[in-house]
Order: structure tokens, then sequence, then C-alpha cells
């Protein structure tokens, strides 16, 4: 049975690499986007690892709420960066400071 620190510590690797995924990537849309799944990713394995180990199924059933949520957050990411390299032919964050409105 694999204890439940080492599932906390691959949460929080993936975590950190998301989080300096962010920080130091400012250019590219598509890596922000898979920073933000690698985070979301993180905090389902907490969710799962600490369902199993309380006993509860909760956590679980939360999880696939959280799935849904990162799925539509990718496909209509997905879908607004198709548009704007469509009408600026650049994905650069730097380039989208100039659609406010």
């Amino acid at each position: 049975m694999i204890p439940l620190s080492h599932y906390l510590m691959l949460s929080t690797l993936l975590f950190s690499i998301s989080i300096i995924g962010i920080f130091l990537n400012r250019k590219n849309l598509v890596v922000l986007l898979m920073a933000i799944e690698l985070l979301l990713l993180a905090a389902n394995i907490n969710f799962v690892a600490f369902s199993h180990y309380l006993g509860d199924a909760a956590g679980q059933v939360f999880v696939f709420f959280v799935l849904t949520v990162a799925a539509a957050e990718s496909a209509i990411g997905l879908a607004i960066l198709i548009v704007v390299f469509r009408n600026r032919q650049s994905i650069d964050v730097q380039d989208l400071s100039q659609l406010k409105g």
C-alpha cells in the first residue's frame, strides 16, 4: 500500500511545476493553458488520495466536477486561441493586451 505522503509529494511536485510554468512563461498561451491543467491535476490527486485514505467517496465525486470544468476550460480556451490566431497571426500573451475594449 502506497502511503499518503507519496501522493502528496507527487501533487506538490505537479503544483510546483505548474506555478513555475505560469510565472516563467508569459508569452505562449498554449503553455499557460497546459500549466493550468497541471494545477487542476495536482488538486485532483489530493482529492482522490484523501478520499481514499479517509474512506469517503465525496472527494472522488468532486474530482468528476473538476474534470468537467477542466475539459470545458480546455475546449473554450483552445477555441478562443484559434480565433485569436486567425485574427492576429500570433498567440503571444503581450499581443492580447490590445484586445481591451
